[in-house]
């Protein structure tokens, strides 16, 4: 298990928000892209080579990738935000697809959300998300809540066993067993090496990219000065969407 991650400073639940800089030419717009008979792009997801998980047409023109997290206030703000008018307006019509990789700016809390996040399979993952960023500023209020003496306690136990910690103190448990991710199966994702490691596996592979979360990419390139659903989407249209 390669957890070399920090666990969070509770401190720094704020410390995030991604970079700026200039950006691009405007590219020239695409059409759309009908889905297969039967089929919608909204309800296709599936998981990337890379460990995150894509919403959309997997040959969409135009590719957004976030990496966030969330515990993030500005991932949260982002994805209250962006949710439904980046569904509707550009994943639907087949010229934008959305990856989502989560990057555990903030050890132990964001790698216990992440993993319960991916505990029900790939249908499950976008509406989990989604909630999980409404639900924000109370989960938020939890662990800054966290008694010093147990913050203490889950920085001096091996970290398997601080993310379930979190999880709990969180109320990440509690609340996916609300929305349908029964108790043992959520605590079985938990103690899942496999899954536990894949979480941290995409937060050191983005750490080259990622200066701050959220950071976006667009067809491989990163987005500069984009962290709110007004700068994203003028960088989609930027990109021909």
């Amino acid at each position: 298990m390669r957890f070399v991650l920090p666990l969070i400073a509770l401190a720094a639940l704020s410390a995030c928000g991604g970079s700026t800089g200039g950006n691009s030419t405007a590219a020239a717009p695409v059409a759309n892209v009908a889905a297969p008979a039967g089929q919608s792009w909204v309800e296709t997801v599936a998981v990337t080579p890379e460990g995150g998980y894509r919403i959309g047409n997997p040959d969409a023109p135009v590719k957004l990738v976030e990496y966030g997290s969330r515990t993030c206030p500005t991932c949260g703000a982002f994805g209250r935000e962006a949710n439904e008018p980046l569904i509707a307006n550009y994943v639907s019509t087949g010229k934008v697809s959305f990856e989502f990789r989560d990057f555990a700016v903030h050890g132990a809390p964001d790698i216990a959300a992440a993993v319960l996040g991916r505990c029900n399979g790939t249908a499950a993952f976008f509406p989990l998300l989604e909630a999980m960023y409404q639900d924000q500023l109370a989960t938020l209020d939890r662990i800054q809540a966290i008694p010093q003496a147990e913050q203490a306690r889950l920085g001096s136990i091996p970290p398997a066993q601080a993310v379930s910690g979190y999880a709990d103190a969180a109320g990440y448990v509690d609340f996916v067993k609300q929305r349908g991710v029964p108790e043992a199966k959520a605590r079985q994702c938990l103690a899942d090496k496999a899954l536990l490691d894949q979480v941290v596996k995409i937060t050191e592979s983005g750490g080259d990219v990622v200066t701050g979360t959220p950071t976006f990419l667009i067809n491989g390139e990163k987005a500069e000065n984009a962290v709110s659903w007004a700068q994203v989407e003028a960088a989609l249209k930027a990109a021909g969407a």
